[in-house]
């Protein structure tokens, strides 16, 4: 668990980088490749509360949570900020729970065009693969 914990340090950034979707208006015009960064960015531009909410679920959250998790696992912090770094998890799976929502709408609509892409599925692993590190860290909370 300490080896997959320390290399989600590595593939958060490249899942922030890599495309989620392509979107567009209509089945006519180009789509257009959206990443966490990219829809970060245009998030700032025209709404500062959602843009913080969502910076600190798909960014701060989950990679504080995964630091915190390898100082405990390597014994530089103690267990008990455990159920802390369980929390920080929670908070980057609603990021998740957001993204797939909206998919779901603008599918729903019709309006628009939306196909997944490869950094949803690597953006999702990395969420799933630090909550169970922290499930898996807890059972085994006693060897550090």
């Amino acid at each position: 668990m300490r080896w997959l914990n320390l290399s989600l340090l590595l593939l958060y950034p490249l899942a922030w980088v890599a495309p989620l979707m392509q979107a567009g208006l209509l089945p006519l015009f180009g789509l257009e490749r959206i990443s966490v960064l990219t829809g970060l960015r245009a998030l700032w531009a025209s709404d500062l509360m959602l843009a913080a909410v969502v910076t600190l679920f798909a960014l701060i959250a989950p990679y504080l949570k995964t630091l915190g998790l390898a100082l405990v696992q390597f014994g530089r912090a103690d267990a008990r900020i455990l159920p802390a770094l369980t929390f920080m998890g929670k908070l980057a799976m609603a990021d998740i729970f957001l993204i797939a929502l909206y998919i779901t709408v603008i599918k729903g609509i019709g309006v628009g065009r939306i196909e997944t892409l490869w950094g949803l599925y690597l953006f999702t692993f990395c969420i799933l693969a630090s909550l169970a590190c922290s499930i898996f860290t807890k059972r085994d909370e006693t060897k550090y």
